[in-house]
């Protein structure tokens, strides 16, 4: 099973053949029933919309003809009481209006909120369960205008654009009904317009298509910029470039209005060409109307309801426009998100994998790894290693040598090209994915520590984990002392990031979050890379603790760090170049260790 991605496929902005809308409707799966009946609430809604100006027509037939007039067919023959009957028809047929508004805009309301709840929690749930190599090739700003601005996109559209265009449909099917009944030389005039605008729909589709998908990647590249500047504040501030960040937002930003911009007069040009297209059914209607009128090949109730009804039918069309800007932002954000949910998983189908306690021991055999599968100097080559169970092993290196890709490989974050990882005799990818990494415990060089309370942030380690287990793991990582020392103590906010502690402080709160894991394999990454001395040996002491039956694995570049570890490994340029314990190498005076304890303890020749 592969796990690294491509960057043919690291992708989250591709555009399948396939439309998104269908896509979209595939997706909403069991919400289909809302949307159906939804969709019934705004045709319904409309019908009675259209019927006042029907009642109009009856009206203006019940005065010029009296007795003759067109509700007399159904045997009411008085003018006062035809009157009286459009007056209760009237109040009903307004009634069912106003009834039907509330039932579409609730339904269309609340499925758009479920829809996004939804799409968000989905998203957001496969984001966790793509590889590491997509993460490094996204930035966490275009990921977050996917999950934030993307879908409330199509909440906005869901709102208000989906109904507008049923009822554009419904208007058309159940105007041009009334006029066929009326007078088909007259309905063929008012539906004139209606394949000009039609097309210029089309037009305007596919002319705004590609601005709106140029849109939203912008979103998403000034969504990176700010996120990028917030998170860098203090370097930013440190080297006095604040106005070097706005300059750069600012061409951004720009690009982004420019891009909206040329989205915008697409679609300004379509209401104008609407608006004349309506005229010209509109002044057909009235002017042909009229004659007939006069020449007696109308009655004037109905031209009165074919005046009202064709700007009935084609006066909804000038918000066309709007409502297909809408679907088209809609459209492009849909392509966004449901390309981030349809993307790769991580992992297969782990219905055979293996779940069990591990001893801790591993084995790379024969690993050999490139990061670009095209790349001709793999990152790592040909690694033999194995570590026994409960034994501390340190791998030391300049930078680059491949000792952080190591973790990722055991961590399954990547697949080796070639080669096996066990643990335990187990190959990792028999093991089931959840079950690897609940019993893998990583310090990282780079702590992440969540806004939240101290408390918060070592529990994390464990789901449920009580007070004492919390303040146990403080004391073995001695961070119980100055953890009481704060002016909340353990609930004192950290701050984003824990900003508002050192990093040394941050430091042992990560490797307490670690110890409460309770792991059988604890992998400490340039634990003590940007720490005081003090707390390095406060540190060393925890690791000395903590070490106790389960395996360690420490990455470092400060040596006197791992001089008790069991056996160092010294990578260079993806190979073992050297391993022992620290009195084994320090001999071996052209040794890469030796000369790099040398350096570090200052008796470098």
């Amino acid at each position: 099973m592969n796990t690294t991605t491509t960057p043919a496929d690291s992708g989250i902005d591709s555009h399948p053949a396939e439309h998104p809308l269908r896509r979209l409707l595939r997706y909403a799966g069991e919400l289909k029933a809302r949307v159906w009946l939804a969709s019934l609430y705004s045709v319904l809604n409309k019908l009675f919309d259209i019927m006042p100006e029907i009642l109009i027509g009856m009206a203006i037939d019940v005065v010029v003809r009296r007795e003759d007039s067109f509700l007399s067919r159904f045997g009411v023959t008085d003018p006062k009481q035809q009157l009286v009957l459009l007056g209760v028809l009237t109040f009903l047929i307004w009634l069912g209006e106003s009834v039907f508004q509330y039932l579409y805009s609730i339904e269309w309301r609340n499925l758009a909120q479920t829809l996004q709840h939804r799409l968000r929690l989905d998203a957001w749930r496969h984001l966790q369960q793509r590889g590491m190599a997509f993460f490094e090739s996204q930035s966490s700003g275009n990921l977050t205008a996917i999950l934030n601005d993307d879908i409330n996109q199509l909440e906005r559209f869901l709102n208000g654009g989906a109904n507008d265009l049923i009822q554009v449909l419904t208007a058309v099917i159940g105007v041009g009904s009334v006029f066929f009944y009326v007078s088909p030389k007259l309905a063929l005039l008012a539906f004139a317009p209606i394949p000009v605008i039609i097309v210029g729909a089309f037009w305007f589709q596919k002319k705004a298509q590609p601005r709106y998908a140029k849109v939203r990647d912008l979103a998403g590249r000034l969504a990176k910029t700010i996120s990028n500047n917030i998170a860098g504040i203090a370097t930013i501030k440190s080297f006095t470039r604040e106005q070097h960040e706005l300059q750069q937002l600012e061409k951004v930003s720009a690009d982004y209005s420019r891009a909206n911009a040329e989205a915008i007069a697409v679609s300004s040009a379509f209401i104008p060409i609407i608006r004349m297209a309506i005229l010209a059914g509109f002044l057909a209607t009235f002017i042909i109307g009229g004659l007939d009128v006069l020449a007696g090949r109308l009655n004037v109730g109905a031209y009165g309801v074919l005046v009202f009804l064709t700007q009935r039918l084609l006066w909804p069309f000038t918000n066309l426009a709007v409502t297909m800007d809408l679907y088209e932002r809609a459209m492009a954000s849909a392509r966004r998100v449901l390309n981030l949910i349809e993307g790769e998983a991580e992992s297969a189908d782990e219905s055979d994998c293996i779940d069990k306690p591990f001893r801790g021991e591993v084995e790379f055999s024969g690993v050999s790894f490139a990061y670009d599968h095209a790349s001709e100097q793999p990152v790592l080559q040909h690694i033999d290693l194995r570590i026994p169970a409960g034994k501390t092993v340190a791998l030391v290196g300049q930078t680059g040598s491949g000792k952080s890709t190591l973790v990722k490989l055991l961590l399954r974050f990547y697949i080796p090209q070639s080669g096996h990882i066990r643990i335990d005799g187990v190959p990792i990818q028999r093991l089931c994915l959840g079950s690897l990494r609940e019993q893998i415990g990583l310090v990282s060089q780079d702590i992440y520590l969540f806004d939240g309370t101290v408390r918060d942030n070592i529990a994390y380690g464990k789901a449920g984990a009580s007070e004492a287990e919390i303040i146990k793991a403080a004391k073995l990582a001695e961070a119980h002392e100055f953890i009481t020392a704060l002016p909340q103590g353990y609930d004192t906010v950290v701050g984003e990031r824990g900003i508002k502690l050192s990093g040394g402080q941050r430091q042992r709160l990560s490797i307490a979050r670690a110890i409460l894991k309770n792991p059988p394999l604890l992998i400490l990454d340039e634990a003590t890379s940007a720490v005081d001395n003090e707390t390095e040996a406060a540190i060393q002491r925890s690791m000395q603790k903590i070490a106790k039956n389960r395996t360690v694995i420490v990455i470092a570049h400060r040596l006197s760090t791992v001089v008790n570890a069991d056996n160092i490994i010294v990578m260079d340029k993806g190979r073992i170049a050297e391993s022992g314990s620290h009195a084994e190498l320090i001999t071996r005076p052209d040794g890469i260790y030796a000369k790099l304890w040398a350096v570090q303890t200052g008796h470098a020749q």
